[in-house]
């Protein structure tokens, strides 16, 4: 395996183990920090440091969460969106085998395919 195939291994994994971990286990391995968000809510939002952004050391995800006035509410949505993240990363694509047609598939496509240009070349006049 080459180093890119290993460092995805290793962010699978870490993942993994980072889905299993329950709520304030997974915010205890996040750097969590807080900052002023913008936009619309009042003196309250741009005042105060409700927005929460949250970083997953162990496969360097990021997410934040800027769209309620509460810092709690924030925080909540942004471990929320940090787990779809982590169970995005995780997922372990199926291999595809690659297969053939069948002799009876291949018969029927040409039987049609013919029976097109025959339905074509009666239109043109020809047989």
């Amino acid at each position: 395996m080459d180093e890119a195939t290993d460092r995805r291994a290793e962010l699978r994994r870490a993942a993994a183990e980072a889905l299993r971990l329950d709520d304030e286990a997974l915010l205890r391995s996040c750097e969590e920090s807080f900052f002023i968000g913008s936009g619309p809510g009042g003196q309250h939002r741009n005042k105060t440091a409700s927005a929460v952004r949250l970083l997953h050391p162990a496969t360097g995800l990021t997410v934040t969460a800027t769209e309620r006035r509460s810092q709690v509410q924030n925080r909540g949505m942004a471990l929320h969106r940090l787990r779809a993240a982590l169970r995005a990363l995780s997922f372990v694509p199926r291999v595809r085998k690659p297969t053939r047609p069948s002799r009876a598939s291949k018969e029927r496509r040409l039987s049609a395919k013919r029976h097109h240009a025959q339905r074509k070349a009666s239109r043109r006049g020809e047989d």
